[in-house]
This record gives structure tokens, C-alpha cells and sequence, in this order.
């Protein structure tokens, strides 16, 4: 269509010219009458009351809005690491039994695996003997005590049963803790009873997300033998440009969906923010705690997000009352109306954020206050316009 528009343009320029040079200078008046067309006239369109309303065009003002400003940012979740946990043995030793798998939930302390080791018979049978010995120390202890305060027994043969006594109880304490930590009950071991196996408990609550070990390994301190994660407590990692930190504080709410599934919307609220540049890049790490359902939500998946910092008071249109041409961004204003006949001009501008189905504006052209602007079905002005300028 614009080729043919073209043609025509050109053999109508043609005819023009051998118009002109066949009148010589009596034309040339008629010639300057023929102005192009004004900056002004470019800018403006007009219809009918008839059009204004078949179109469904509708006409307002540019409002103040409170409108919620906001900073876009990119990041990931983490799990903090007092929720994660490396299931480890206290001992070496074989694994006899391994009661999960990855993607079981565990409650802090249920037994996940036991764990086989001759030796700690020998820790139980030492235990024992310094419980005897205990007992006999205590006696000749108390004996003593009697005797030097008969005056029948020099002093220093009670000092001599008080330090016998204070060491095996020392001893009574270490063992006591070594056998507690391996799950082996003290009175049990005193009682006689002696075992070779001790459990392996689930040191937090939560999804074992890794099973490192198998029935037979042989196992140390050092060795894990699965992974706990627990997602109750997810923090959100973003990475803010430098330009906008100023603008961030601590408290915020974020808003967040899934970069890979933009279905559903999540709420995190920041609580630190960070004091060095995150690796190579020209980003400030900033963290959050995710707040209220979490469900879908596992350590490492990305997210895009929006902060929100604060509210302003600012000149705002419906979003549908700005349209675009050429990459420009414009609004239409009543110029001029009348009983049957409206004249609109065309007003550049730049956007700014928006919110509740207002855009900020900021408009090249000062417009009075209470200028009539086209709110609704913009696109038809617009249309009207571009069509006119290609018939002209």
C-alpha cells in the first residue's frame, strides 16, 4: 500500500512541476500559498463526536497517584546452614542397618542407621571396672575419714583415698560422656549389659536430600553418611545493582516467582543486606527470609523478584492512555472542541512506574492543570492520526 502511496506521491510532484515552469511567475503566488504542513498540524488530529463515540473513546485528566515504586532483581534460594545437617558416626565402625532413602522426612533424633564396632565393648567393660573401683574407693574413703577423726589414722592417708576417689569419678565423667554420645545408656553398662552396635540419629528435623553410604561401608568421624535439609527456614539471596542500594533497607517485602515457573507468587522480607560486592560482578548480595507457604520452594532454584521501596505521590494517567509510535511514548489532549468536532494533540512523554493500572508520566510539554487527555481507546486517536499523515 505505501509503495503505491509513493507512486503517487511522485507523479503528482510531476504534474506540480510542469505546472509550474508551464505558468512561469504567474503562479508563484499560488505556489507560496501551498505551505507544508506545521510542526502543529503534524501533531494533531481531529474527529467527529460521532467517531469520538462509535470508537468508545473516552476522556479524563491527569490524576496523583500514590503509586508503589519497586526494584527488579535476580536470585536464588538457600537454605541457612544451621538447617542443613551431615549425618555423621561418632565412632568408626561398619554399617549394619540404614533405615533411609532421599526424599524421606526425619524428626530430630530418630535413628537413620547403626553402626558395628567391637571396640566400644571395651569402652562398656572399662566403664564397669571404674564403677567398682568407685564403690570401693567411696568406702575407703568414708573409712578413712573415720579413722583421722578418731585420731586413730594420720591425715594424709585420707588426703591420699580423697584424691583416689576424685580421680576415678573424673574418670567415671569422661567415660559417661563417651558412652552417652554413642546412644549406649551409663546404667546399662553398669548393670552389666554390653553392646556392639550403637545408632546413628538424626542430628535436625527435616528431608534427608543425599544418601552417601551403604550397608557393609566402613565409616569414621570424618565420613557422612546421608544430608538433612530442612526448608522451614528458606532465605532469599538477591543481587542488587549498585545504583539502587541506597534505596534499600531492611524490613522490605519482596515479591517473588520462580524464574523458570512465573505461576505462582511468594513474600520474603529482607533482614540483612550485604557490605561487599557479590564475587566478579557490580552487585550487593541481599537477604531475605521467605515468608508464609513454601510449598514447591528447594535450595538453588532461581527466582526473579521486585522490592518494594515505599510509595510516592506522583502525575499519573491509565496505562491504556499512553500508546507508542516510532519507539515514543505519547498521550492525546483535548486542543480544542466544539459542538461536533474535537481536535486532539499529540503530547510526548517518558514513563515511569506503575501500579493499580497507572503509569507515571513525565510529559515533554507542560500541560495545564486539568488539561482533558483521551484515557480509553488511545489507539484509535493514534490510528486516526498515522492513516491521516499517510493520505496527506
Amino acid at each position: 500500500m505505501k509503495a503505491y502511496l509513493k507512486y503517487y506521491s511522485y507523479l503528482f510532484l510531476a504534474l506540480v512541476s510542469v505546472t509550474v515552469i508551464s505558468c512561469g511567475q504567474q503562479e508563484k503566488p499560488k505556489e507560496e500559498a501551498k505551505q507544508e504542513a506545521t510542526p502543529e498540524a503534524v501533531n494533531t488530529v481531529s474527529l467527529t463526536t460521532n467517531q469520538i463515540k462509535t470508537a468508545g473513546i473516552e476522556l479524563g485528566t491527569i490524576e496523583m497517584k500514590n503509586l508503589a515504586t519497586a526494584i527488579k532483581a535476580n536470585g536464588l534460594l538457600s537454605v541457612p546452614n544451621q538447617n542443613k545437617a551431615l549425618v555423621t558416626s561418632v565412632t568408626n565402625g561398619t554399617i549394619k542397618t540404614l533405615t533411609v532413602q532421599p526424599g524421606n522426612y526425619v524428626n530430630k533424633g530418630q535413628v537413620i542407621a547403626t553402626i558395628m564396632n567391637p571396640e566400644i565393648a571395651q569402652l562398656q567393660q572399662q566403664s564397669q571396672t571404674n564403677q567398682a573401683q568407685l564403690i570401693l574407693a567411696q568406702q575407703e574413703y568414708q573409712r578413712q575419714k573415720e579413722l583421722v577423726e578418731g585420731n586413730a589414722a594420720p591425715l594424709k592417708n585420707l588426703q591420699k583415698a580423697e584424691a583416689e576417689l576424685s580421680a576415678l569419678k573424673a574418670t567415671q565423667r569422661s567415660q559417661q560422656m563417651q558412652l552417652s554420645a554413642m546412644g549406649i545408656s551409663q546404667s546399662a553398662t553398669n548393670n552389666g549389659h554390653i553392646v556392639t552396635s550403637i545408632p546413628v540419629r538424626a542430628p535436625i528435623s527435616g528431608t534427608v536430600s543425599e544418601v552417601s553410604a551403604q550397608i557393609g561401608s566402613n565409616v569414621d568421624a570424618s565420613t557422612p553418611i546421608a544430608q538433612i535439609v530442612n526448608n522451614s527456614q528458606l532465605h532469599l539471596d538477591l543481587f542488587v545493582f549498585e545504583k539502587d542500594l541506597p534505596k534499600v533497607k531492611a524490613g522490605q517485602r519482596i515479591h517473588f516467582t520462580l524464574t523458570n515457573s512465573a505461576g505462582k507468587e511468594y513474600d520474603a522480607q529482607i533482614y540483612s543486606i550485604g557490605t561487599a560486592f557479590a564475587s566478579q560482578s557490580k552487585t550487593i548480595p541481599v537477604h531475605a527470609v521467605v515468608m508464609g507457604d513454601k510449598a514447591g520452594l528447594i535450595e538453588g532454584m532461581n527466582v526473579t523478584a521486585i522490592i518494594s521501596i515505599g510509595t510516592s505521590v506522583v502525575p499519573a494517567v491509565p496505562s491504556e492512555a499512553i500508546v507508542s509510535n516510532g519507539g515514543q511514548d505519547y498521550i492525546f489532549r483535548v486542543k480544542k472542541q466544539d459542538a461536533n468536532e474535537i481536535v486532539f494533540e499529540r503530547v510526548s512523554l517518558a514513563k515511569g512506574v506503575s501500579d493499580i493500572g497507572f503509569t507515571e508520566i513525565t510529559p515533554v510539554k507542560e500541560l495545564k492543570e486539568g488539561s482533558k487527555i483521551v484515557v480509553k481507546k488511545t489507539f484509535f486517536v493514534l490510528a486516526k492520526m498515522v492513516n491521516t499523515g499517510e493520505d496527506e
